[in-house]
């Protein structure tokens, strides 16, 4: 178990998982994150656990559970496939650790409830890595929505596609939970509900599967919010890469590139389109990564909730959300649709 933290000293994290995007953007952006400090990073092969040890200045550790009875680990960041989310976040959580667990939090609404009632129970924080939303350019995007820049809402549409993976790359393997709807379609999916609050009905979807494999390779959503705006979002693994989203209002447009995965030292450009006008706002860098365990540090703090919620709403009921949104996807995609009309996600809890 996790000695009690002293208030002055920073998290000490372990990492449950030698994956790629720990690699490249996460565990990088801790060099700006006063407030956490790596201990160790867990692997089933000694050899990758020793790698990322080599680079990162921390212990090795062989075996995830070993890195879990460590007494020098307050939290855990758990960067593993969607499929073993529930039994490695709950086995964290049982051990006291708060958990920073890479998008989505699970692969079901079911999961997603369990894990976050066993979260809550214990008093433990426990975060969906949604790294986007902590980007200042959605919060100017929202600033400006507020204030009527772009007049009422009418439309969202999101987009985020990469072109054809290697055949062995494990988004192709259902088992692990694969699919291109919870590796990229969750993205405008999040963004839809960050913009258009957290009442979507599913009005329509349809999922792509290839026939070489036996996981979604790309998708269509129709969504309606409480207010009747709708959100059209496209993704898939069959594209030339594109990562966008636009909002359309009585009055212009709003239109953002490389809204889901900007570069640390990207300095995102933001379009306001009008009747007689077009004005390009470029905004500071900023790495989201950084931003988003900082977050996740003051949430274990106790401090206030900084994203990715806008509005007040509370992180830990959008995360359940987001799920329940899933599972409707899933289902209209069966047919659910066609019976009823709309596929409403399930209120959380």
């Amino acid at each position: 178990m996790p000695q009690p933290m002293a208030e002055t000293r920073p998290l000490r994290l372990g990492v449950l998982g030698c994956a790629d995007i720990a690699w490249r953007r996460t565990l990088p952006a801790l060099a700006d994150v006063a407030g956490l400090t790596l201990t160790a990073v867990a692997s089933r092969s000694a050899e990758r656990a020793r790698r990322f040890a080599d680079r990162f200045g921390c212990a090795a550790v062989t075996g995830y559970q070993r890195l879990l009875d460590r007494d020098d680990v307050d939290v855990v960041y758990l960067p593993l496939p969607v499929a073993l989310h529930g039994h490695w976040v709950e086995r964290a959580l049982s051990g006291g650790r708060h958990v920073l667990v890479e998008k989505p939090l699970a692969a079901t609404a079911a999961e997603a409830l369990r894990l976050s009632g066993l979260a809550a129970s214990a008093g433990l924080v426990l975060r969906e890595n949604f790294t986007f939303l902590h980007h200042p350019q959605h919060a100017t995007v929202m600033d400006l929505i507020s204030g009527g820049e772009i007049g009422e809402l009418r439309a969202f549409t999101g987009a985020f596609g990469i072109p054809p993976l290697p055949g062995t790359d494990i988004r192709y393997r259902a088992d692990l939970g694969g699919g291109a709807l919870l590796d990229v379609g969750v993205y405008p999916l999040r963004a839809a509900q960050y913009f258009l609050g957290s009442t979507l009905d599913v009005l329509g979807s349809a999922l792509h599967t290839a026939p070489t494999y036996d996981v979604d390779t790309s998708g269509d959503v129709l969504l309606r919010s409480g207010e009747g705006v709708c959100a059209h979002l496209s993704f898939g693994f069959r594209h030339g890469y594109r990562s966008a989203y636009e909002i359309w209002g009585s009055a212009g447009r709003i239109v953002v590139e490389r809204a889901y995965a900007p570069p640390p030292r990207y300095r995102p450009r933001i379009r306001i389109e009008q009747q007689d006008r077009v004005e390009r706002l470029t905004l500071p860098a900023a790495d989201q990564f950084a931003e988003t365990l900082r977050a996740f540090v003051a949430a274990v703090r106790g401090e206030p909730e900084r994203g990715p919620a806008p509005g007040g709403r509370p992180v830990a009921r959008e995360q359940l959300v987001h799920a329940s949104l899933i599972d409707a996807i899933r289902a209209s995609a069966r047919g659910g649709a066609r019976d009823s009309g709309a596929v409403r996600a399930p209120a959380p809890g």
